[in-house]
Order: structure tokens, then sequence, then C-alpha cells
């Protein structure tokens, strides 16, 4: 694990496992990182050289690298903030049966 520091924000380097599935069953992609790493709010997770897709019926998993930038104080607060608001926007659906009246 490499650390470095990018401004005022910390940011390291873990392994990881990038599962990309596409089957009639189920259409995912999966990153797992390597250790114990908590990721928070504000956080952000880039992984190198990631895959972006594969054929129908193929599944896929590889082992990359992904920095790791930790997320400062203003934002965490932004990303609860965004959180917040983009849950309230679920809120505005309607669970009418679709028919007019």
């Amino acid at each position: 694990m490499t650390m470095t520091w990018t401004g005022s924000r910390k940011s390291f380097d873990v392994p990881c496992t990038v599962e990309i599935e596409q089957t009639s069953e189920t259409l995912h992609a999966h990153v797992i990182l390597d250790g114990d790493i908590d990721i928070k709010p504000g956080d952000e997770v880039r992984v190198h050289d990631a895959p972006t897709g594969v054929e129908f019926g193929q599944r896929l998993v590889v082992r990359r690298t992904a920095t790791i930038v930790r997320g400062g104080p203003l934002d965490r607060l932004r990303a609860r903030i965004e959180g917040y608001l983009e849950l309230t926007e679920l809120y505005e659906v309607s669970f009418s049966d679709g028919r007019a009246t």
C-alpha cells in the first residue's frame, strides 16, 4: 500500500478484484478491495486499467490496483447533503396504477 498526499487529501493504492458478469440471470460489476478498508461518504475509489464490459453470457474476474482518495470534511458534508437530496427525489414518485381518471 502506497500513501501520498494530494493537496489536503490523503490517497493510497490498494490491490483489488474486479468482477463483471453479463448473463441472462445477472448483470453486475463489483470491485472488492483487499484488506479491511472503510470507505466513507466523500471518498473516491479509482480502479486503474479496469475492464468496462464483457460479452453477453460471459463473466470476467481480474486483479487490478485501486487508488483511494480520502475526502475531507467538506467532501463528506457535500456527499451527505447530495445523498439526502437524491433520497427526497424518491418521495416524489407516484405509485398509481398509471390509468388516468
